[in-house]
């Protein structure tokens, strides 16, 4: 340790001359030479040092390097998106004169942390970092835009500059053959057929940016417009090819008659017609007339009315078809055309040929049905009537067609068919010659349906009733279907059917004499069921309200509620058998005292009385309760040693009689030394504890 404190020491004096000519020690103990780019700071190692201040040095560096500078203060470029900000991380100096001060991997330099992210074909491993960073140049000064690059291959393989350096209006790094250029973006949108055309055929030396190419169609399709192989139209039709034709279909003319400006509109065959077939020569430079007769007087000559009935065509003809007529019956006359008189023919009525010039019939025919089909109803081929049914042929028949019938019961009478009336024809109810002209009955019928069904009723083969219930069939029966029953108890009557009474034949309870309604049938069970009750049941002896044990669905008693009965059951007795206390079905006779069902249960043989429920309950027969106090006669003293029987030893038929037993004659007459001659109220001299001493004496 002193021996380095002598170095120390020594290094100091050697050093003291330099730091008295106002040389620094870092100047002293310089490493080494600086890079050629540094050299002139050689001696000057305060410019890019400050003595003991190891951090300042990246300050200075960037004092000189002011590009850098720019970068670190915006925090932009590769400079300035660094998080580690010194210089001597990645610049190191002193390490010669031909030292290479930038330290760079290639293999791991992220591009991305420059200004210039690498994408598309940039990215691709044959694109080397020299194609772009020229030697000579720093990396900062390496060209962004792309003719700095690729304008050799432009020169070459390209537009030869034509379209300018702004590569990147049209192609991008992916692909560079694949342009992007879009066309709607500028006042010529490629649409339809010029999506397909390729720029050249266009822009063929025009250059970028193309602002001066025409727009006009005639620009480029001049000589489609001279080419006859084309259909061109060699200059007639003037310059302006947008009026008829469109960028999706050359050849089909989209001239509008109605929407450019003519006023007269192309309809049906007008529309396949030729565009010359109208405008002769010169073209489209005389108005042309717009009625029909113009064009068709030829045609009337020579296959139509020659001029009979007049020049107003379209009173009768339409763009459509020619040959089809549009004299609108509906419209012109007083007498539309409808169903079969619509595709009839005008001479099968209008027999003298007849229209006039102004279009109007020249006879005016009659409008009756009668006058053209009075033979049709005379022929018995057609099933005609003949006249009986009178000359209104409408009120049953249509235009549409005359076999179908459009009488309709309900709206033209006041007896609307239903059900199977609606398949029943006329002369069912309606015999022939009951009809007169206007379709209504000659005489009016009864609406009961007896009047038809009579035969039905009496028929035996038809289930009928033979009269027995009556004429009001509609009651049960409905037009849907006779056989099928509409009578609904429920909801005609004040009684609904529940039970086994849904199953029950209505004769059981209605008799076929108060079918009719002459008689009203009883409600009550015991109008039906007292055959049962006398046969089966109880004989009468509960009354006529069956209800209350019985129900609809089943005559035998699942459950009755004792409850409700004068005996409610409670205790013992509700597991009891029925039959056990009731020995027949004549409940109400059945008794109610307890020794009737327990007299042999009895094993005070009623020397107690037969009023059991004084000390026993039917929760069980053993155990018992009694108070002799509540008698009026309390035991006490004596009295309460002696058993029961000793006092009450006779049987008793009914209640237990105590006026016997309260005198005390009653068990002491053996005991009454006064033979009686002080009378019957020993209690006046004796007490219950002890007979004697008597209490008085």
């Amino acid at each position: 340790m002193d021996r380095l404190r002598c170095w120390v020491i020594a290094l100091a004096l050697a050093l003291l001359p330099a730091l008295v000519h106002g040389e620094t020690l870092e100047g002293v103990l310089s490493p080494g030479e600086l890079a050629n780019g540094h050299k002139r700071w050689d001696d000057d190692c305060r410019a890019c040092h400050v003595p003991f201040e190891r951090d300042a040095q990246s300050r200075l560096c960037a004092d000189c390097h002011k590009a850098i500078r720019a970068d670190l203060r915006e925090k932009k470029r590769y400079h300035g998106r660094l998080k580690d900000t010194t210089c001597r991380r990645c610049h190191t100096e002193h390490q010669g004169r031909n030292a290479k001060i930038t330290v760079l991997d290639k293999e791991k330099f992220d591009h991305n942390d420059t200004a210039y992210p690498l994408k598309g074909g940039h990215k691709k491993p044959e694109v080397k970092c020299e194609d772009c960073h020229k030697p000579g140049f720093k990396y900062r000064e390496a060209p962004k835009q792309c003719e700095g690059c690729h304008k050799k291959i432009d020169n070459e393989k390209g537009h030869k500059g034509k379209l300018g350096p702004k590569c990147e209006d049209c192609h991008s790094e992916v692909k560079w053959k694949e342009t992007k250029f879009d066309h709607n973006k500028i006042k010529f949108k490629l649409e339809q057929g010029h999506k397909d055309v390729k720029c050249k055929e266009c822009h063929a030396d025009q250059l970028y940016p193309f602002r001066d190419s025409p727009r006009a169609c005639y620009a480029c399709h001049k000589k489609d417009d001279e080419d006859p192989a084309k259909k061109g139209h060699k200059g007639r039709y003037g310059t302006k090819c947008e009026k008829c034709h469109d960028a999706a279909k050359w050849k089909e003319p989209l001239f509008d008659h109605e929407r450019d400006g003519n006023k007269y509109v192309l309809k049906g065959k007008h529309l396949e017609a030729k565009c010359d077939k109208c405008h002769k020569e010169p073209l489209y430079t005389v108005k042309l007339p717009t009625a029909c007769y113009a064009c068709h007087k030829k045609d009337d000559d020579l296959k139509g009315h020659k001029g009979s009935l007049g020049e107003k065509c379209d009173k009768c003809h339409n763009e459509k078809n020619w040959k089809t007529s549009n004299f609108d019956h509906d419209r012109d006359t007083d007498y539309p055309l409808l169903g079969k008189h619509f595709d009839t023919k005008c001479e099968k009525c209008h027999k003298s040929g007849v229209v006039a010039v102004d279009g109007k019939p020249r006879e005016k025919l009659p409008k009756a049905c009668y006058a053209c089909h009075k033979k049709d109803d005379d022929d018995p081929a057609k099933k005609g009537h003949k006249g009986k049914f009178g000359e209104r042929c409408n009120s049953c028949h249509t235009a549409k067609e005359w076999k179908d019938i459009i009488f309709n019961h309900e709206w033209d009478t006041d007896y609307p068919l239903t059900g199977k009336h609606k398949e029943t024809k006329c002369d069912d109810c309606h015999k022939p010659g009951e009809v007169v002209a206007k379709g209504v009955p000659r005489t009016k019928l009864t609406k009961a349906c007896v009047a038809c069904h009579k035969k039905d009723d009496d028929d035996p083969a038809k289930k009928g009733h033979k009269g027995r219930f009556g004429e009001k069939c509609e009651s049960c029966h409905t037009t849907k279907e006779w056989k099928n029953i509409a009578f609904n108890h429920e909801r005609d009557t004040k009684y609904p059917l529940r039970g086994k009474h849904e199953k029950a034949a209505c004769l059981t309870c209605h008799p076929a004499d108060r079918f009719i309604y002459k008689e009203k049938t009883s409600t009550e069970c015991n109008a039906c069921h007292r055959k049962d009750d006398y046969d089966k049941g109880h004989k009468g002896t509960l009354g006529v309200r069956c209800e209350s044990c019985h129900n609809v669905n089943g005559w035998r008693v699942e459950k009755f509620d004792h409850n409700k009965s004068r005996f409610p059951l409670v205790g013992g007795h509700v597991l009891v058998e029925c039959k056990k206390c009731h020995q027949n079905v004549a409940y109400r006779t059945t008794p109610m005292a307890c020794n009737s069902c327990h007299e042999k249960d009895d094993v005070h043989k009623r020397r107690l009385g037969i009023d059991c429920q004084t000390c026993h309950n039917t929760r069980t027969w053993k155990s018992w309760d009694f108070d002799h106090a509540k008698t009026g006669f309390k035991l006490e003293g004596a009295h309460a040693k002696p058993d029961c029987y000793v006092c009450h030893k006779v049987p008793m038929r009914k209640r237990q009689d105590t006026t016997l037993i309260t005198s005390c004659l009653s068990c002491h007459v053996k005991n009454d030394v006064h033979k009686g001659t002080f009378g019957a109220r020993c209690e006046r001299c004796h007490g219950v504890v002890a007979w004697l001493p008597a209490l008085r004496q």
